[in-house]
């Protein structure tokens, strides 16, 4: 009879910050720290990058911006001198040109402020909320922690003490996240706030399912709330 080489499926992978083993379908986050590579679940990545460890693909994405910045800086460069011996020649100077009106002080410029409008009613702000939170990676988590735990029950809150911010809640028998969502704010409105392994630990409120997660883990508000 001939043996099966039997091996596991997926490498067990324990990251390197709260030390806990990640689950089926979890994807570990790479950063670099003292010279070494650190894999590290996606609720602890804020942890990692407080204490200065910095991720791999970020600093793969710096360095090749720089190379192509260096690379149009040059082009620039040989433009300009084309441009004044043998190219194209350059514009004669204006004769006698005329002063440019004094001015007592500059005129302030307003830069713009990247601030997004706040839905009034609690349906349109979890509905808001959901769409930002699907545009991230999080819904991966929720789909491969569900491939393993089943599906989980979602409910979708307002915070009261702040009117921009929207609370996720995202539970299993075994473990549970909380994510927050800042709706005014355009830069990096969604972030994993809590997490922890015991219902208990939630509020009643928060065990109130009133939104459902699909197979790819995008959350959807039920109907009629």
């Amino acid at each position: 009879m001939t043996r099966k080489d039997i091996r596991p499926e997926q490498v067990a992978v324990a990251c390197a910050i709260c030390g806990r083993t990640l689950l089926r379908g979890e994807h570990a986050v790479v950063f670099l720290a003292a010279g070494e590579r650190r894999e590290v679940c996606e609720l602890c990545t804020a942890k990692a990058r407080h204490q200065g460890w910095i991720r791999e693909d970020a600093r793969l994405e710096v360095g090749t911006r720089t190379r192509r910045g260096e690379r149009r800086n040059l082009l620039d460069r040989l433009r300009t001198r084309r441009s004044g011996v043998g190219g194209e020649p350059l514009a004669p100077p204006a004769l006698d040109p005329e002063p440019a009106p004094a001015m007592d002080h500059f005129p302030e410029i307003d830069e713009p402020r990247h601030v997004h409008a706040v839905p009034t009613s609690g349906e349109m702000k979890a509905e808001q909320a959901l769409d930002l939170f699907n545009e991230t990676d999080h819904p991966r988590t929720i789909a491969g922690v569900a491939r393993s735990l089943g599906v989980p029950t979602v409910a979708v809150q307002p915070v009261d003490d702040v009117p921009s911010m929207v609370a996720i809640v995202v539970a299993w028998e075994l473990c549970w996240y909380r994510y927050e969502v800042d709706l005014a704010d355009s830069d990096s409105p969604v972030r994993m706030a809590q997490k922890g392994h015991e219902l208990s630990e939630l509020q009643p409120s928060d065990r109130v399912a009133n939104a459902a997660a699909d197979d790819l883990g995008f959350l959807t508000l039920a109907a009629g709330v």
